[in-house]
């Protein structure tokens, strides 16, 4: 077990290029309910050029933020990104309460979200919404189970176990909350 005196306390912020600062302001803090809480205008010379640009960042419940960047210059735009792969396994996941969940979702369908766009998945052990940023970028809003803190004791104990079994062949499942 890791000394947790040694561990990252949390999420500071996580950072990804946008295409449209404002489309993807209006998502985060006018659907999401995100507040923008900085927004930097830059130059730096990086990677061997001057690059300007934005960088804007939306609070998230614990300090964390998510973080985005737009270049002034088309050429950095283009060489930075943004480059989403396209698949479902590739993803930010949020923590929500139900109730946060459902205005999320009340305010996605109101502005015209349906599926594919946007679903929701039962796991088991949480139930969860995803929905598609004006990036690309795929986000999952989580509600854990009613008895998050055992299910979480189960797994911690048996995790290591788990993947061995796993990486050896067995890849019988052990989600029983379905």
């Amino acid at each position: 077990m890791a000394d947790t005196k040694l561990m990252p306390a949390r999420l500071h912020h996580t950072a990804y290029v946008t295409r449209d600062q404002e489309a993807t302001r209006k998502f985060y803090e006018d659907l999401i309910g995100l507040p923008l809480v900085a927004a930097w205008s830059e130059a730096d010379v990086l990677f061997g050029a001057e690059r300007v640009y934005c960088h804007t960042f939306f609070g998230l419940g614990d300090g964390g933020a998510l973080a985005f960047f737009q270049f002034a210059n088309k050429e950095d735009q283009d060489l930075f990104g943004p480059k989403m792969p396209q698949s479902p396994f590739h993803h930010v996941a949020l923590k929500a309460d139900r109730q946060t969940q459902d205005a999320i979702h009340s305010r996605l369908v109101a502005a015209g979200y349906k599926e594919p766009a946007m679903y929701i998945l039962e796991h088991g052990y949480c139930r969860s919404l995803y929905v598609e940023d004006p990036n690309g970028l795929l986000l999952e809003f989580t509600v854990d189970h009613p008895e998050v803190e055992k299910i979480s004791r189960d797994r911690l104990a048996d995790a290591h176990a788990v993947l061995k079994r796993w990486l050896a062949g067995d890849h019988t499942s052990n989600n029983a909350y379905r």
